[in-house]
């Protein structure tokens, strides 16, 4: 049987300069405290209940975003609330002076649950994209986008992705090309990492296609380098018969034309039987990158790389 853990699921992303949250705690919108460490840990505690309440409070998959300066460098932190991923709600806490202090958490819009597990984008006319899916009590697997002008004061009508031969995707990841176009790359139950694409800053998206990079149905990471490349961060195995099957290596792929092609430049993990899995990834201003990703379902590793040695 498989043992019971958690994963790693936080995108960290300030830049060089800016400070990490310290010891925030927030209390969920439901009134329940955030279960687990400060905001930013990637962890799964024990919710407490709240005073005259029923439920849990189970805070999930956050994301950590920081605005540019122009914006303010204002922290945003979305995270999950809720039972499973077919009952939970967004909900979203911010700081402004680098994660000192953090906002009463406020609970998002019916039908916006913020970026679900990999980083947003913020576009150059300001807007604020965030990659987000949803899993129905059917079983249904589903993709679109959420849009901001305001940091998540208020939001835009989402804007669903076709998937019209039913792959089943899930958690997307945002890349913008040089040319000022968006890539949004997901998990998919077809053995295959899938794609769509916006030319209109993210008002509509193309219908869903599979890449040529296998994936057992498991999460990725999709990073758009300084150079105009783009990394992909994945495991590169077919699904087996449990959900785990397939996440025991993690390679890292470049594609220098637009996520047409791929090579695969580096192996981080290959070990038959372990797991690897939910990668996060950013690019500093030294133009090192930096991962995390879930370590044997017990640690979170970080690696460290200069892509201009991947080739």
């Amino acid at each position: 049987m498989r043992p019971r853990s958690w994963n790693c699921r936080t995108a960290a992303s300030w830049p060089p300069g800016s400070v990490a949250p310290r010891s925030a705690r927030p209390t969920c919108a439901s009134g329940a405290r955030a279960c687990g460490p400060a905001p930013g840990a990637a962890s799964r505690g024990r919710g407490r209940r709240a005073a005259g309440r029923q439920s849990r409070c189970q805070p999930r998959n956050p994301v950590l975003f920081q605005a540019s300066a122009a914006r303010g460098g204002t922290l945003l932190l979305f995270y999950k609330v809720g039972p499973d991923p077919r009952q939970w709600w967004g909900e979203l806490i911010s700081s402004d002076d680098g994660g000192d202090h953090w906002s009463s958490p406020r609970r998002l819009p019916d039908g916006v649950l913020g970026p679900i597990r990999s980083k947003p984008l913020m576009l150059a006319d300001g807007t604020l994209l965030c990659p987000s899916s949803t899993e129905d009590e059917a079983g249904r697997w589903r993709l679109h986008m959420e849009r901001s002008r305001d940091l998540g004061r208020s939001w835009l009508p989402n804007v669903p992705v076709t998937d019209p031969k039913g792959y089943g995707l899930i958690q997307p990841s945002l890349v913008v090309r040089p040319d000022g176009g968006v890539l949004a790359f997901a998990r998919s139950r077809a053995n295959r990492i899938a794609v769509t694409r916006s030319r209109d800053g993210g008002r509509s998206w193309s219908a869903a296609a599979l890449t040529s990079l296998p994936n057992p149905n498991a999460g990725i990471e999709a990073l758009g380098l300084a150079d105009g490349r783009i990394l992909m961060v994945f495991n590169p195995r077919e699904q087996g018969n449990d959900w785990w099957v397939g996440r025991d290596r993690l390679d890292l792929a470049l594609s220098g034309d637009g996520g047409l092609t791929w090579r695969t430049v580096a192996t981080l993990e290959d070990e038959p039987g372990q797991e690897f899995s939910y990668p996060a990834a950013i690019q500093t201003r030294d133009g090192l990158v930096h991962l995390t990703y879930t370590y044997q379902r017990s640690h979170i590793r970080h690696v460290q790389l200069d892509p201009r040695r991947l080739g």
